[in-house]
């Protein structure tokens, strides 16, 4: 199981920020692996804090800036309209949406919405989606131009990333490319927009797995989740220079392309949704 877990981990550095859709990876894959099984919901949030880390230590110095100058705003020490000041409020109530949402939705979220037949539909749907927007999408914007209204549609498309094969990136970078942000400027925004849902899902898991056994131990999740952290790092360079300079229309084809194969093995009843 310890080696399961390690290419679990694997994949989810390879495919977190990636806007492919980390979980639903996982989901399929653990129907190929020795042990034919879902993985879970706790299994995917925990190893999340893995690559949610690489993002902290990628974008190490935006965070503390962003954070000192909300604390120094708020103390007044600096003008409130102060930019990293507004960025610390914007990914506040930009993260409101999915706390709130996950919440609600616990339920399905650990039953319901891993269903192979779902995650297949929205790895389809999504990704057109995605396709679309890259191909209208102004790419005026840049990431001072953020309002509140926009942190809070930031917001609602990351939580739909709560159904796997919707991709936490990609639809909040979606829903930024039709409000007309950069590319660059979307993904980015995605990344620190993360940081607290991620964390604060994961930490919610790994508590609950102290008493709840999982599919994996906590040695093995672990062993996932400081794969996921090295894969990462290397992953969130790779694409915040590629999408400095290219579409996203190859991740939209893989998504297609994914989401078809799925529906024929789940039709012709090689694997069980």
């Amino acid at each position: 199981m310890l080696l399961e877990a390690i290419i679990l981990g694997l994949v989810q550095g390879l495919t977190e920020f990636l806007p492919v859709s980390s979980s639903a990876h996982l989901r399929i894959l653990g129907e190929f692996l020795p042990s034919a099984q879902d993985p879970g919901a706790a299994f995917t949030a925990i190893t999340q804090i893995g690559t949610e880390a690489a993002v902290v230590l990628f974008f190490w110095r935006d965070i503390v800036r962003i954070i000192s100058h909300w604390f120094q705003a708020l103390l007044g020490r600096i003008p409130r309209n102060d930019p990293d000041a507004k960025m610390g409020w914007l990914i506040i109530v930009g993260s409101i949406p999915i706390v709130v949402l996950g919440l609600l939705f616990q339920d399905q979220i650990e039953t319901t919405f891993r269903s192979l037949w779902l995650v297949a539909g929205m790895l389809i749907f999504f990704g057109v989606l995605l396709g679309i927007a890259d191909h209208v999408g102004a790419k005026k914007r840049k990431l001072r131009d953020i309002t509140v209204g926009h942190g809070v549609i930031y917001g609602f498309a990351q939580s739909l990333a709560l159904i796997p094969g919707v991709s936490r990136s990609g639809g909040t970078i979606t829903a930024g490319l039709f409000m007309g942000y950069e590319r660059s400027a979307a993904a980015r925004y995605a990344f620190l927009l993360a940081i607290p849902a991620v964390f604060g899902s994961g930490f919610y898991q790994l508590f609950k797995s102290w008493n709840e056994p999982g599919v994996f131990t906590l040695g093995e999740t672990a062993a996932a989740t400081g794969v996921a952290f090295l894969v990462a790092l290397g992953v969130i360079a790779f694409f915040m220079n590629w999408i400095s300079k290219h579409s996203f229309l190859p991740f939209v084809v893989y998504r297609v392309a994914v989401g078809t194969t799925l529906l024929v093995l789940l039709s012709l009843g090689v694997i069980s949704a």
